[in-house]
């Protein structure tokens, strides 16, 4: 067999660095085993219930999220008052606007400023990295996902529309067949004054007994009863659904830890965090087949983060809704990857994974041969979480953020461009991966590197435009 050689672009010395120094041994990290996670505490990946399935997979070992580093003030990365990053001792440094993002800003305004936004133009301007600041990412991202048309005109209305169909969903979906009774008991008695009234106007017939109006008692139907099993009944929907919103709960809790926004006991972080639970329990509701998938509320934090974020008050004030539909749109791209009788499917997550396998292996062979042949790392050991939490637990929430400018205005769709940065960043370390045997390549995946995202961002895009040999 002709062993393919390298493209010499890929020899450039700017594609990866010598390996670090090898840190001392970690009994807790290399004794980690690859295998389908029973705990419904872990973090790392969505875990397998009746009611959710794992973002793990059912190979020897599985992705084991990093411990959190020492508590520290993380501060928002899109706050006002400067631009933050995190960088790898867990601090946050400042990071002034380059003339460039300036540039990019300025640019993305006077395109978000016409009466017809010509979304070929924003997406080529977002998919450099959206600047922060100027409201322009939650805006950008709104018409990048088709929530806003493109134009403007039509903005106002369509809000209305969208976000008075949400408070709808909320009022149907969210109600406690308890509440639910007290709502009709209500419009009953409300009926019965109505009449009440109106009889007092009439002069009184004196075939009625002298009690006055003989009110019959309210039939509870067998639909309505606490403890009917049928399929129609109110409250065996609810109890059948108590498991996942308790997961759901769960899990919102340990959304990004180390950001005040989502964290702490503070009325704003509470808020923040009852709205992501209202939106994954409506799109539960609403999407049956799916339902809640443990790693959801991953994808979930950066969109409702924007868009609470946007400095139009009316807008931040209706981020919920705002959120709800963006992440259904944004989930219909992988939503075959959270269905769980499709994993071995042409659609499902193995298939993708596959995917992925083929395009290293056409890009470099080299390491595709250490790592799947020599090593037998199997993508799935890593990629997994990768593609299915779309790289927020594998980079800071900045650097998540500008990855999601890219996935969201690439033209050919999130998942053709997810599938080349995640191949780009395997090639970033590529020399650290063909020094490395099965424990440390594995260990390096799970736990990927800091890294310059624009130059990774840009290593992706010439794995487009650079032809595989």
């Amino acid at each position: 067999m002709v062993k393919k050689s390298v493209p010499d672009w890929l020899n450039s010395s700017l594609w990866s660095t010598a390996p670090p120094p090898t840190p001392p041994n970690d009994d807790d990290d290399d004794g980690r085993r690859i295998g389908k996670s029973s705990s419904s505490d872990s973090t790392a990946a969505p875990s397998n219930s009746s009611s959710s399935k794992s973002a793990n997979t059912t190979a020897t070992v599985v992705p084991v999220r990093p411990e959190p580093p020492p508590a520290v003030e993380i501060r928002d990365p899109l706050s006002s008052s400067n631009n933050n990053v995190e960088n790898g001792s867990g601090t946050v440094e400042i990071r002034d606007p380059t003339g460039d993002d300036v540039s990019v800003q300025a640019q993305l305004l006077q395109e978000l400023s016409r009466k017809i936004v010509n979304i070929g133009e924003l997406r080529k301007l977002a998919s450099q990295g959206i600047p922060d600041g100027a409201g322009i990412r939650c805006t950008v991202w709104k018409l990048l996902l088709g929530y806003l048309p493109t134009d403007r005109g039509l903005w106002s209305s369509e809000l209305i529309k969208k976000r008075s169909q949400y408070k709808h969903f909320k009022e149907e979906l969210l109600m406690n067949p308890k509440d639910w009774k007290s709502k009709c008991f209500f419009a009953r008695q409300s009926e019965i004054t109505r009449r009440l009234d109106k009889s007092t106007c009439i002069e009184k017939d004196e075939s009625l007994p002298e009690t006055g109006v003989v009110l019959p008692r309210s039939e509870i139907t067998h639909g309505e009863h606490p403890l009917s099993l049928g399929k129609s009944s109110v409250w065996n929907q609810f109890f059948q659904d108590t498991e996942i919103i308790e997961q759901i709960v769960r899990d919102v809790k340990r959304t990004h830890p180390g950001m005040h926004f989502f964290s702490g006991e503070s009325q704003s972080a509470t808020s923040n965090r009852e709205a992501l639970k209202n939106i994954l329990i409506v799109f539960a509701k609403l999407n049956p087949g799916i339902r809640y998938v443990q790693g959801m509320n991953e994808i979930l934090a950066p969109l409702f983060y924007v868009f609470r974020n946007d400095p139009i008050e009316e807008n931040a004030a209706c981020a919920e809704a705002d959120t709800f539909f963006c992440f259904v749109e944004l989930l219909s791209g992988f939503r075959d990857h959270f269905c769980q009788q499709l994993d071995n499917s042409v659609v499902g997550i193995r298939a993708t994974i596959t995917r992925l396998s083929r395009l290293l292996k056409e890009h470099d062979e080299e390491l595709w041969r250490h790592l799947e042949v020599t090593t037998k790392v199997n993508p799935q050991f890593y990629a997994f979480r990768w593609i299915t939490l779309l790289l927020t637990q594998e980079f800071n929430f900045a650097d998540s953020l500008l990855i999601w400018d890219t996935l969201l205005s690439d033209l050919e769709g999130p998942q053709e461009t997810l599938l080349r940065i995640c191949c780009a960043m395997l090639i970033l370390i590529r020399r650290r991966l063909l020094a490395g045997d099965f424990t440390s390549n594995l260990k390096l995946l799970q736990h990927y590197p800091s890294t310059n995202i624009s130059h990774l961002l840009y290593v992706a895009n010439k794995l487009r435009t650079q032809p595989a040999r």
